[in-house]
């Protein structure tokens, strides 16, 4: 466009009502000019070069359309400018996100809330949620598989039901995450602690440079075979002595089942060492650098173990590799899959499922205290050599 700018702002019309405005310092505007319940209305559609010239005669040409249905474009206009304005960025996704819904249902609410802080709002918090494409999503995940694959899997699966939480309260219409695929490996872990493993990390722990209430909590992860999370975040008012029982409650269960734990003589002994380490606190497993308040968290349980294996001249464990060894274990010998499964708290389905309301507590309890002698044997025995690194 060779329009040259003046001393004075001036307008060059084309005969329909469309135009380009020319500041005196050269900045071109698409303009129109119509009339719209008698009056004479003017609307700024764009600015030249990033609205071509085809866009612009496309835009003035759906101006027109609306102006004949009797809608006035300008008023459209303002409306949907107002909108743009107004429309949440990520960072405000994220933070209802988090209180709406993560903060009152998902115990991992701080993990959740770490990563949206680390790799998600550092890049994307000031930008329009609707904006996000799946492109960006992909080259998002990119990047953080570089760093390492699982996390960038883990990182998806937060993004992926944050925009969903956002499509599913109108914020945008549809999320940018639709097909996009894991960055990393899916292989599903299968490591299961033999003897020898078992009583190099329960004696090793305690050498480990890590907090007294860790290293119990890892203990107790392997002598009742819950998950990570739940342990962490344990309470001192679901435990029942005089039943010696556990009850997680639906909130706090990976599946929203209240889930009762029967606790072994081992499991009992652990929790009487954690009491008199909780100091009052709400939590069996408090947090030593919040002063009970919060409880340890499963991250800090992972860097903890992380960081204690050369010491225990172990490699490759996580946590969750506790929870699959005693199931491991108890199978092996001799508890039905399905006991097993039941102290798992395993989701089932089907007509089985609805039909069968047998709590199988004593089979579970037989089954823990059969596992829990069995570990006793495993840590006692003369015989075994103890691993090193």
């Amino acid at each position: 466009m060779s329009l040259k700018p003046k001393e004075a702002r001036y307008d060059v019309w084309d005969g329909s009502g469309l135009g380009v405005r020319v500041s005196v310092k050269g900045r071109k505007s698409w303009v129109m000019i119509y009339r719209f319940d008698g009056k004479s209305r003017y609307l700024t559609l764009g600015v030249y070069p990033a609205l071509s010239v085809a866009r612009a005669h496309e835009a003035h040409r759906k101006a027109r359309t609306e102006l004949e249905q009797g809608c006035d474009p300008g008023t459209k206009a303002v409306q949907e400018r107002r909108e743009e304005r107004h429309a949440p960025t990520v960072a405000m996704l994220a933070a209802e996100y988090l209180e709406k819904w993560v903060k009152k249902r998902n115990r991992s609410a701080p993990e959740i809330e770490r990563i949206l802080n680390k790799d998600v709002l550092p890049k994307w918090g000031h930008r329009k949620a609707r904006d996000i494409t799946r492109r960006e999503v992909i080259a998002l995940l990119d990047g953080v598989a570089e760093r390492g694959p699982i996390m960038a899997n883990q990182t998806l699966a937060v993004v992926r039901k944050m925009f969903n939480f956002g499509a599913d309260r109108a914020i945008l219409e549809t999320s940018p995450c639709v097909r996009v695929k894991a960055p990393g490996p899916l292989k599903q872990r299968e490591r299961v602690l033999n003897e020898e493993e078992i009583q190099a990390l329960w004696n090793g722990l305690d050498k480990a440079a890590m907090a007294p209430g860790t290293r119990l909590a890892l203990k107790l992860q392997l002598a009742t075979a819950q998950r990570k999370g739940e342990v962490a975040f344990m309470r001192w008012d679901q435990i029942d002595w005089n039943a010696a029982t556990w009850t997680i409650p639906g909130e706090a269960a990976k599946n929203g089942k209240v889930h009762c734990v029967p606790l072994s003589g081992l499991a009992i002994d652990l929790l009487k060492q954690a009491l008199e380490l909780a100091a009052g606190s709400v939590w069996v497993f408090p947090s030593p650098r919040q002063g009970g308040v919060v409880p340890v968290g499963g991250t800090a349980v992972d860097h903890a173990l992380r960081r204690a294996l050369p010491v225990l001249g172990l490699s490759d464990v996580v946590p969750h590799d506790l929870r699959r060894t005693a199931a491991s274990h108890m199978t092996g010998l001799g508890v039905p899959r399905l006991v097993v499964s039941k102290i798992l708290n395993h989701a089932e389905r089907g007509v089985t499922a609805v039909y069968d309301r047998h709590s199988y507590d004593p089979e579970k309890r037989d089954a823990l205290e059969k596992w829990a002698r069995k570990l006793r044997t495993f840590l006692m025995a003369d015989n075994v050599i103890r691993l090193r690194a």
